[in-house]
This record gives C-alpha cells, sequence and structure tokens, in this order.
C-alpha cells in the first residue's frame, strides 16, 4: 500500500466516517511516521479531503447562573470558581498560580507559561481580596509544616531551580492551590508537595452543576468564556479583553461580542405577540 491506498483510507475516514478533524489529523500523523520512520518509503504527494472543523459556539453561563453554580461549592474549590470567572483564567493557569503571582498592590494577577507559552496579567477582583490574603497565610502555615517535617521544596520550571539555589524552598514559590499530600515528583524522584489535580476541580464543579440544576453543559471553561462575554456587554474593548485572555487572535475574542450582543436582543417572537 502506498499513497493511493493511504489517500483512500483518508477520505473514507472525513466522508464516509464523518471523523472529526483532529481525529484524521492523527491517523494521517500516524501514517506518515509509520511509513518514514519504519518502513523507510517516501509516501510522496497524497491526494484527499480535509475534514471539516465546524464552528462550535463557547456555551456561556448568565451571571446569575454563574453565581448559582459557585454558590454550591465550598472551601477551596469555590475559591477557585470565583477565580475562573471573575479573571478569565484556564483551569491550568489557575491551578499553576504561585504566592508571588497575587500582586496585591496593583490589583492583577500573573499568568506565567499560560496558553502559546505566554505570559499576561489579569485583573484582581476587589471581591477576593480578602479571601486570597487569608488562603495565602494558610498556605504558609502549610509551607512550615512541610519544612519541619523534612520537606517544603516546589518544582520550578525551565530550571529555575539551577538558576536560583534555594528558591523551590521559598515561600513566595508555592504554589497557591497546593496538594493535600506529598507524591514523589516523576522528573526528579522528589517527595513535594505539588497542586490540586484538575480532575478534583472538574469532580466537585460537575456535583456543584448537578445540585443547581442547570441544564447546560458546564466545565471550568464555561467561567472563563462567561467572563469574556460579560465584559463585552459591560462595553468593555474588545483589544483589551483580548489581553485579559491571552487570545493571539482578535478573531477568537470576537465571538463573544457576538454572544453578547445576542443575549442582548430583544426581538419578540410572533407567537408570544
Amino acid at each position: 500500500m502506498h499513497a493511493k491506498e493511504v489517500s483512500e483510507f483518508l477520505n473514507h475516514l472525513a466522508i464516509d466516517l464523518s471523523c472529526a478533524a483532529g481525529t484524521q489529523r492523527i491517523a494521517l500523523n500516524a501514517l506518515v511516521c509509520l511509513y518514514t520512520k519504519f518502513l523507510k518509503r517516501d509516501l510522496g504527494v497524497l491526494d484527499f479531503k480535509y475534514a471539516s472543523v465546524p464552528k462550535r459556539r463557547p456555551i456561556v453561563l448568565t451571571h446569575t447562573e454563574a453565581l448559582k453554580v459557585i454558590d454550591f461549592t465550598s472551601g477551596d474549590y469555590q475559591l477557585i470558581m470565583r477565580l475562573l470567572y471573575g479573571t478569565g483564567l484556564r483551569r491550568a493557569e489557575c491551578l499553576s498560580l504561585r504566592v508571588k503571582d497575587i500582586d496585591f498592590a496593583r490589583s492583577r494577577i500573573m499568568v506565567h507559561q499560560g496558553k502559546g507559552n505566554k505570559d499576561r496579567s489579569t485583573l484582581l477582583p476587589d471581591q477576593l481580596i480578602d479571601l486570597l490574603h487569608d488562603k495565602i497565610e494558610r498556605v504558609e502555615k502549610l509551607h512550615h509544616y512541610d519544612i519541619d517535617n523534612g520537606f517544603g521544596s516546589v518544582y520550578l520550571p525551565n530550571g529555575l531551580s539551577r538558576k536560583y539555589k534555594n528558591a523551590e524552598f521559598e515561600f513566595i514559590w508555592q504554589f497557591l492551590f497546593p496538594s493535600a499530600s506529598i507524591s514523589k515528583d516523576p522528573r526528579s524522584d522528589i517527595r513535594r508537595r505539588h497542586h490540586l489535580h484538575p480532575s478534583q476541580v472538574q469532580k466537585h464543579l460537575r456535583k456543584a452543576v448537578l445540585k443547581s440544576g442547570i441544564r447546560k453543559r458546564i466545565t471550568c471553561h464555561t467561567f472563563r468564556h462567561s467572563f469574556a462575554t460579560e465584559l463585552a456587554k459591560a462595553g468593555v474593548h474588545l483589544t483589551q479583553i483580548q489581553r485579559l485572555m491571552g487570545h493571539s487572535d482578535i478573531a477568537t475574542t470576537e465571538v463573544y461580542l457576538h454572544i453578547a450582543e445576542e443575549m442582548g436582543l430583544s426581538v419578540t417572537s410572533p407567537i408570544d405577540q
């Protein structure tokens, strides 16, 4: 089998099975790898139809719905949900926050190595300032407890532990949402405390959504979509929303403007007249 058969198979995925573009792309990459790396053959030019990428509108919550879901969470998980909705952070960005990333003086939250390995800053909501002060105090007590028990180091990215000696033991580098247990870091075999696992956050959110009775497919990312939509409804300039969200392309941000406009429409159906 050569280029003709591989092209036919990729067409079969797109046309007959209606597979997603990502599924077809994985198959293409796997086959190219198989032929070039293992069979030592050059497939040449492939002629096949690319699977279409559907343009899905993001699911958003109204302000009332977002607060209702948040009210059914508690403890650190409620603070995480409030941050997601109040700042537009992604789940991974929120869990990766360290003590030093909360800038109370400038009312900003610093995001390091977000999607696309980019740094940015976002809002620090006034409502969360006291809660974050309290959270940082609890993190500090836990850090001192770990040091007293022979632990206290934290993972530092990009070889920062080599550049800044002993920084991994400094309080400011500790995760804002540390895990409840010490575990072995697979990269270094050092026993240390990492941040909360993303699956735990999603699990608590799923329970809150069920209790709220809101019949929408809600994930942590839904709060990010809702944050941007609320800013668009409030008339915040599109480029400002783009910077807060960390979007590379303004077209990605424009989607929220369209959703905000639709939510503000006061069109009445003929049947209701």
